[in-house]
């Protein structure tokens, strides 16, 4: 690992040498970087930084950094791949399991913490914490975690000239003669939404393969309601709205600012559970990720309190209350009450 030095300008960041995976780095030993000190933006916190540069083989693309190694050593990922150093997952598999890390998106807010950030870092004080989470979900993450070096993610692009049949550079052409398999979503990978953890298709994709994270749908049909949690105060039904309706007919949306979560009732319960299958682990509205689950049953416990009939949205039976005995009030109106309302005249 290197040891960022402090540039000429404050919060410009300089190294030896990047913070990379074994995969990235290529199976050759001797690799030849080229160094650019300051050359890109980062492309999380958009400081300069320094750009490493390099070939993994002989028949693989160049490849190069990708984000400063502040950002990498918040979430502890790769500078190029952003996968987790330690698992070699994305890091929406990884927080499925440990929890995730809250990263603030606004430039301002951004800009603050990679300041600080680099700092810690610098003092040693930073550092991040893969060790919490329930020990069970960290052994999932072993068990999806790649045991060797998978380089044949470094192969070279495929050829645009040689799906079109105009290649003519023939053996000496540095790109690959393929045809392209599918035309699908994996493809179109965002870099702040792989450092982020959210809507990204690899992670996607490998969820749904192991199916130890998915939104199990509960045993009562009537249930058509789901609950989203980390409901910020500058989110509204509209914006809900504009997500949830893809998937079928809304009965009802509705914010509950109080409690920071909100409630969407679909008519149909097919609707309901093709919302949760496509937003679950991946409901990110304003730049902020929620939480997606279902609701709960609507004959739940009596006794439950008023601050878990808010978030189970179900409201409990209101009970009649009797006000106290005002004194001010006038005699004839006492007289008209109850007697034993208010005790004996031996008790009084």
């Amino acid at each position: 690992m290197s040891v960022s030095k402090s540039g000429p300008t404050e919060g410009w960041e300089r190294g030896d040498f990047p913070i990379v995976c074994e995969t990235c780095l290529g199976e050759n030993p001797y690799v030849r970087m080229m160094k650019a000190e300051y050359d890109k933006e980062c492309k999380i916190c958009a400081r300069p930084f320094t750009v490493f540069r390099w070939k993994p083989g002989h028949d693989a693309r160049y490849k190069k950094t990708e984000i400063c190694q502040t950002c990498a050593k918040v979430k502890n990922v790769c500078q190029t791949c952003l996968l987790d150093l330690e698992f070699g997952l994305p890091v929406q598999v990884r927080d499925a399991a440990t929890g995730p890390s809250a990263i603030p998106e606004s430039d301002v807010t951004r800009e603050w913490l990679a300041a600080q950030a680099a700092k810690q870092i610098a003092s040693g004080q930073a550092q991040y914490q893969t060790t919490h989470g329930r020990q069970e979900m960290r052994e999932s993450l072993i068990k999806l975690a790649r045991t060797a070096p998978y380089y044949k993610r470094n192969q070279a692009h495929i050829c645009s000239f040689f799906v079109k049949g105009e290649c003519n550079r023939g053996a000496s052409c540095p790109y690959r003669h393929e045809l392209p398999t599918e035309d699908s979503e994996l493809s179109q990978q965002n870099m702040k939404d792989r450092y982020y953890g959210t809507n990204d298709p690899v992670a996607k994709k490998i969820l749904g393969k192991t199916g130890a994270y998915k939104l199990t749908p509960p045993a009562d049909k009537e249930i058509k309601t789901l609950y989203i949690g980390g409901v910020d105060a500058d989110i509204t039904e509209e914006d809900l709205n504009d997500i949830f309706y893809h998937f079928g007919e809304l009965k009802e949306i509705k914010v509950v600012p109080k409690s920071n979560c909100a409630f969407v009732t679909y008519t149909t319960r097919e609707a309901a559970e093709k919302a949760a299958d496509k937003l679950y682990l991946s409901l990110n509205v304003r730049g902020h990720v929620l939480r997606l689950s279902w609701g709960k049953p609507q004959f739940a416990d009596q006794s439950t309190t008023q601050s878990n009939a808010a978030s189970n949205y179900f409201s409990l039976p209101t009970a009649t209350v009797v006000p106290p005995p005002n004194p001010s009030l006038s005699k004839p109106f006492y007289a008209s009450m109850n007697p034993n309302m208010y005790g004996s005249k031996r008790d009084r």
